[in-house]
């Protein structure tokens, strides 16, 4: 099984938690920064075209979680791990985790805007999937290659976004100012195989246990109406 690569986390981190038990690395990471859920509030402005499925593509630290939440969204049909930002050349995780490809580690997620708006989607991502106040970084992962950016596919996406986060740093939703970068997409694309549906495969794995499986379970109890127990997955279409 493939590692993150250590500019994201630190060798010893990685040893460390593979070598302990579960309990013990769960422990062991308690001195890494956490990603902390919080409740924010719906966007003021939001889709009105709801006639055709679309795409949102959101990168917001290590894609593994990411992807994660989404595959457990109501309305959601995929939710594909990848990269954006920069060529389809050097779209490959070993070149991408050096930092200076210009991509982000991304999720391409395809919705039904009849069962869960752009905005919904956007409410997630900044509540429940990733912090948003992090630049270039989550949690134990340091990197423009995990940086918080929203590549939109319409100027209708483009103009929802920035309006909600000025909405979220007018509310003051967070004790720091939201770092988010918007930017038009200028491609995506998929991860390598192996990176695909990583939380459904692997939800014991150190890393997924003590960053990623608390992100579902916020969603869950922040979302209850549009948690969905079964993940869409990649490897099911």
């Amino acid at each position: 099984m493939m590692m993150k690569h250590e500019s994201g986390k630190t060798r010893s981190w990685l040893l460390a938690a593979l070598l302990l038990p579960l309990g013990a690395g769960l422990w062991f990471s308690a001195s890494q920064a956490q990603e902390v859920p919080h409740r924010v509030p719906a966007p003021a402005m939001d889709q009105t075209d709801k006639s055709a499925s679309q795409i949102a593509v959101l990168a917001g630290g290590c894609f593994w979680g990411v992807q994660g939440v989404f595959q457990h969204v109501k309305g959601v049909t995929s939710a594909v791990s990848g990269y954006a930002g920069g060529d389809k050349q050097h779209a490959q995780y070993e070149i991408v985790s050096t930092g200076t490809t210009g991509h982000a580690e991304s999720v391409r997620i395809t919705f039904d805007p009849a069962k869960i708006s752009y905005g919904t989607i956007l409410q997630i991502y900044f509540s429940v999937a990733h912090d948003p106040t992090e630049l270039n970084r989550q949690g134990p992962d340091t990197g423009t290659q995990y940086r918080s950016q929203i590549f939109t596919t319409t100027p209708d996406q483009a103009r929802i976004a920035a309006a909600y986060i000025k909405q979220l740093d007018g509310s003051h939703a967070y004790s720091a100012p939201v770092v988010t970068r918007i930017g038009p997409l200028n491609g995506f694309y998929p991860a390598e195989a192996y990176h695909q549906d990583f939380l459904t495969l692997h939800p014991t794995y150190p890393y997924i246990a003590i960053n990623d499986i608390p992100k579902v379970e916020a969603l869950q109890q922040f979302f209850p109406d549009l948690y969905r127990a079964d993940p869409v997955l990649v490897a099911a279409k």
